[in-house]
């Protein structure tokens, strides 16, 4: 998708993303993970770090800033999950996310397709240990959302999931909500079909069915329960959600109103477990 075009004679500073951070809703001592176009905001003075620094201040004192640091896409030659290099491949989702990912002052989860990138008190702990627990089934692997990942810990934790200048179609989160909704499927059906439902999934190389949805119509949904906070940085749109909502109605949602959401071939997966 493409994001809102800045208006590069609006200048950025530290304090103006300070600010946008907490009219939606950051406090301090706040998780905050956003997706973000540096270009949307106008003319960043001091470029990505700014950012970085107007979001910790946000959270000033003892907040942590996060960013998805995704370094697996398509790519000639293909890339292969055990080529991924924690402290070298970079993330291909845009400059603000390979600027947190080289800041000296971040750690990053090991996980070759979603890993995170963190700078603050709850750093290590949200970085720690991708995919040691509660695996949850997902086409990147069972590790990549599991209960103990950055996402697990973003959920748990009620984290603000924020968004410059784009809208929740770059949403990463939603993967995390299809593999729990995944989960409760399979964990309602009888023991004997539930082999052969995680057969019919898309996993790695092989294809299968998968959840998807549209993030951008469900984030209009989520706006009309007023869970949608707006700001502005510069030129761009802030839109921020917390984690725990953002999870738990996009399920009801999802849950009471599956054939508006989902492709036939999920749907009839699905039967298998009634």
């Amino acid at each position: 998708m493409e994001p809102e075009k800045g208006n590069p004679a609006i200048q950025v500073h530290a304090e103006d993303v300070c600010r946008a951070f907490r009219a939606v809703g950051a406090q301090a001592g706040d998780v905050v993970i956003y997706h973000g176009s540096l270009s949307s905001m106008g003319t960043v003075v001091g470029g990505p770090t700014t950012v970085i620094d107007g979001a910790l201040q946000a959270v000033a004192p003892g907040g942590t800033v996060a960013m998805p640091t995704l370094w697996f896409c398509p790519a000639d030659p293909p890339r292969r999950r055990e080529d991924f290099d924690l402290a070298t491949s970079p993330s291909y989702v845009g400059a603000l996310s390979e600027a947190l990912r080289t800041d000296p002052r971040s750690l990053r989860s090991h996980h070759y397709s979603h890993s995170v990138s963190a700078i603050g008190s709850r750093a290590a702990e949200l970085t720690a240990n991708h995919g040691a627990g509660g695996l949850s089934p997902a086409p990147w692997g069972w590790d990549a959302f599991a209960d103990i990942s950055p996402w697990g810990h973003l959920y748990e934790w009620n984290a603000l999931y924020a968004f410059i200048g784009v809208t929740m179609r770059v949403c990463t989160m939603k993967h995390y909500i299809e593999s729990r909704y995944v989960a409760r499927t399979m964990a309602r059906a009888p023991e004997a079909r539930r082999q052969a439902m995680r057969d019919g999934l898309t996993s790695g190389d092989r294809q299968g069915v998968w959840p998807f949805y549209n993030s951008e119509a469900m984030e209009q949904r989520l706006t009309e329960r007023g869970l949608v906070a707006t700001s502005h940085i510069g030129s761009a749109t802030l839109r921020a959600v917390r984690t725990r909502p953002l999870v738990e109605v996009t399920l009801e949602i999802l849950t009471a109103e599956p054939e508006a959401w989902f492709q036939p071939a999920f749907l009839e997966w699905c039967r298998q477990a009634d």
